[in-house]
């Protein structure tokens, strides 16, 4: 499975970048996510640890999240090897045209808890939560209180 998505966010990169990086906010801009816990102190850096909660396609996972590649308000790579998601999750912050952060957030891997279900169903279902969570997160860093 690899599923890519964008958006754009009218935010200075940075920001984007910080909040994101933030396991803090995790809960408040991904649906799926319900509970999230540094198994490293912070602040999130290269070899960081997370172990998330979520609830995905009726199920709940617990999987630990490690930080693979990390350059500030550019990019972060994160990678669960063992549990029921090996994927790695790409998050990439560009300075979009005419202001604002141009987002990527890639999930690619073999999610082993949904073996049973072909790929491009379990992409449709990653992709829908993405682009959820993405408008969510565009709605949080955009809204009036910020």
């Amino acid at each position: 499975m690899d599923v890519e998505l964008h958006t754009t966010i009218e935010r200075p990169r940075d920001q984007v970048a910080d909040y994101c990086c933030d396991p803090a906010n995790v809960t408040a801009w991904q649906a799926n996510i319900s509970a999230v816990r540094m198994e490293t102190p912070p602040p999130t850096a290269l070899g960081s640890r997370f172990r998330f909660t979520s609830g995905f396609l009726g199920r709940t996972l617990d999987y630990i999240y490690e930080v693979v590649d990390l350059v500030p308000a550019r990019r972060i790579v994160m990678r669960s090897d063992r549990g029921p998601f090996q994927l790695e999750t790409t998050y990439l912050w560009d300075d979009a045209a005419g202001g604002g952060t141009w987002m990527t957030m890639r999930n690619r891997g073999e999610p082993t808890a949904f073996a049973g279900l072909a790929d491009p169903i379990l992409a449709t279902a990653v992709r829908r939560a993405g682009t959820k969570d993405l408008a969510r997160l565009k709605f949080l860093l955009e809204g009036p209180a910020c």
